[in-house]
């Protein structure tokens, strides 16, 4: 992704956000280098760097000599410079997480609480939050952010059947969860936290154009492009669980019949009641067709395949998918596989989550510029860009 500063109005929030996740991309770095990856002057990076430093968020190292005069100072990322809490709720409970800049986990935590209803739930989050900061007593917490099943603000959709938190339509999130932390609080769909949780720091680092394949307790996704996850007009871009794949298939709570996550989703694995191999034997075809259908749609580098479904799980999905049927993405000059297995694993819906109250945190008026209330759900930001 291209990180290029800006001298407009808004600008010094902007950048300092921007000269933050290039020195979170290539540290350890230079002022110099900086400058010329964000188009900025030396001067401008240097007096950024210099109030990131004050504030403790950046570490400037120098080497011994090794000739005449001082090699340049060099900057990288200070790891314990601020924490964020990352928190997952699902229809099977809670998972949380205090991350730091660097994006690693320093302590995690989990509550079961089936189909939880929103007192229930921050109580529980209220709870949580303070035992995962005791780890870091003196750390500055930045915020929180919580990802949750989606879509948002779509009648027939949201928070509806068993795949969403059935019971929490009209819930003002972001005011709750405010009030239960104390924290500022930033809000997302878990397939958006995950994608950006794996650009971030798993495998999608390594590319710039794919789409991340969610597999959850339902089916979601979404598309990466130049760094960025895309969100869509209303921000429930990648909800390819409720594409029609079946015509006259099972009945889905979203009104349609042959919906994909009827079929491809953990909780189709459980309503099954089959083994775990048969039921991948049975599903290869519909999950083919799926990945092909992605391709031709977004023409990615790869699809990540991720989410909450265990390891061993996604593996056997990606092997089912060996002979994919023909798309744009059948090229002879391909880089990767047609299908990767994400590494972020679970934790990626929480890192992205605990990303992007880095993001809004640091950088406060790039984030207003960039988040929106949407009709109908009235507190749920979207379209954020990724954080240091």
């Amino acid at each position: 992704m291209a990180l290029r500063g800006t001298n407009q109005e808004f600008g010094r929030p902007y950048n300092r956000r921007i000269v933050l996740e290039s020195i979170r991309l290539n540290g350890p770095t230079t002022r110099g280098d900086i400058a010329k990856r964000v188009g900025l002057t030396v001067q401008t990076i240097s007096t950024i760097v210099r109030e990131l430093e004050e504030q403790g968020y950046l570490l400037s190292l120098r080497e011994e000599p090794r000739g005449r005069g001082l090699p340049p100072a060099t900057l990288r990322i200070n790891p314990d410079g601020g924490f964020a809490v990352g928190i997952h709720l699902t229809p099977l409970g809670i998972n949380a997480a205090l991350i730091n800049l660097a994006g690693d986990v320093v302590a995690s935590a989990e509550r079961e609480a089936a189909n939880a209803t929103p007192d229930h739930a921050f109580e529980l989050i209220g709870t949580l939050v303070p035992e995962l900061t005791r780890q870091r007593p003196n750390g500055r917490v930045l915020g929180i952010g919580m990802a949750l099943p989606g879509p948002f603000g779509v009648e027939a959709m949201s928070f509806v059947g068993p795949t969403t938190m059935a019971g929490w339509q009209g819930v003002a999130l972001r005011e709750r969860l405010a009030d239960a932390t104390g924290l500022p609080a930033f809000l997302e769909t878990d397939m958006a936290a995950a994608a950006l949780g794996e650009q971030l720091y798993g495998l999608g680092a390594r590319f710039s154009e794919y789409y991340y394949l969610y597999f959850s307790v339902g089916l979601g996704g979404a598309m990466v492009h130049e760094g960025a996850v895309l969100r869509g007009a209303w921000g429930n871009a990648g909800e390819i669980g409720h594409i029609p794949a079946i015509p006259g298939g099972e009945p889905c709570p979203c009104g349609n019949r042959g919906c994909l996550e009827r079929y491809l989703s953990l909780e189709a694995l459980s309503r099954r009641k089959a083994s775990e191999a048969d039921w991948v034997r049975e599903v290869a075809p519909i999950f083919s067709n799926a990945i092909a259908t992605i391709e031709n749609l977004f023409d990615p580098e790869t699809v990540i395949l991720g989410g909450l479904a265990p390891a061993h799980l996604l593996e056997r999905l990606a092997g089912a998918a060996a002979n994919l049927p023909n798309s744009i993405s059948a090229r002879r000059d391909r880089a990767a596989p047609r299908v990767m297995v994400a590494h972020g694993g679970p934790q990626s819906v929480m890192r992205g989550a605990a990303a992007l109250a880095v993001s809004g945190v640091l950088s406060p008026r790039f984030g207003q510029m960039f988040t929106a209330a949407r009709d109908g759900v009235g507190d749920l930001p979207h379209g954020r860009g990724i954080a240091a």
